[in-house]
């Protein structure tokens, strides 16, 4: 398991020192008062802990999508290990910061207006109708993939269908209502169960000393049982920043951006 705690510390220490850089580079102040509390309208602009916030934007970053993507990078075999690891540090991460933290620097503006600032009203219209198109594709994936997981969890009578009926009204309610109300309240929980149970599968993996397979220059190549059919380039890549295995990577992206340019404005940080 060297590979993996080579990993897991380069990626440690990239938060640390990559990230004090890029915070450095932004210009980040810890004492600007956010457009939650200069724009607090008890809907869209509230301000919460950070110990929530936290949560939040865990859960949002760190859900369905990116646990999927792993699993399915872990086919091309331990070439994935440096595109989790450098991948995350020097694209993901950087990118969804960024978002973020320049929606606060512009009064929590979305990505279609931020585009607009800056580019002008086309780009902005066409920023909407292409953001829409994507969340409606995102929804799809994120009603369908949980309700497929919790059918086969439950009782028969629990169907696939009634899954997708509970969870859409769940979205639907979500969006609706103050952003305090619902996902201030349950996101937390959710991500601190997901953050339990990361916990607990590392701890497992390193307490059974689970044959994880080791980096070299001899095993750096694709290890897919179709390799034809699935090239190293670009399907690594986008298996592992993807969400389930029905959209391409930029749907991932452009959710990741658009819920780091959202949730961090209901902190003061």
């Amino acid at each position: 398991m060297i590979t993996f705690f080579i990993a897991s510390g380069l990626l440690v220490a990239g938060y640390f020192i990559y990230g004090a850089f890029v915070e450095r580079v932004f210009g980040a102040d810890k004492d600007r008062i956010t457009p939650a509390y200069t724009q607090t309208d008890g809907v869209d602009y509230v301000p919460m802990g950070w110990g929530r916030v936290f949560l939040i934007q865990f859960l949002n970053i760190a859900g369905l999508g990116p646990i999927f993507g792993a699993v399915m990078g872990a086919v091309y075999g331990p070439s994935a290990f440096l595109w989790i690891v450098f991948g995350s540090l020097f694209g993901g991460a950087v990118h969804d910061y960024l978002a973020g933290m320049l929606s606060l620097r512009n009064n929590g503006m979305s990505l279609p207006e931020l585009g607009g600032k800056y580019m002008g009203t086309v780009f902005k219209q066409s920023m909407r109708v292409f953001t829409v198109v994507l969340m409606v594709l995102v929804g799809a994936v994120f009603i369908a993939g949980p309700a497929k997981l919790l059918d086969n969890l439950t009782p028969d009578w629990l169907t696939f269908t009634w899954w997708i009926v509970i969870i859409f009204i769940y979205y639907v309610l979500a969006t609706l209502l103050p952003i305090d109300k619902i996902i201030g309240k349950i996101y937390p929980i959710f991500g601190a169960a997901l953050l339990f149970m990361a916990m607990g599968i590392a701890f497992s993996l390193i307490w059974h000393g689970a044959p994880i397979p080791e980096a070299s220059l001899a095993n750096l190549h694709n290890m897919n049982p179709n390799p034809e059919h699935y090239p190293i380039f670009p399907m690594l890549f986008i298996s592992i920043a993807n969400m389930p295995p029905t959209l391409p990577n930029q749907v991932s992206e452009i959710f990741c951006t658009t819920t780091a340019a959202l949730f961090p404005l209901s902190a003061k940080n």
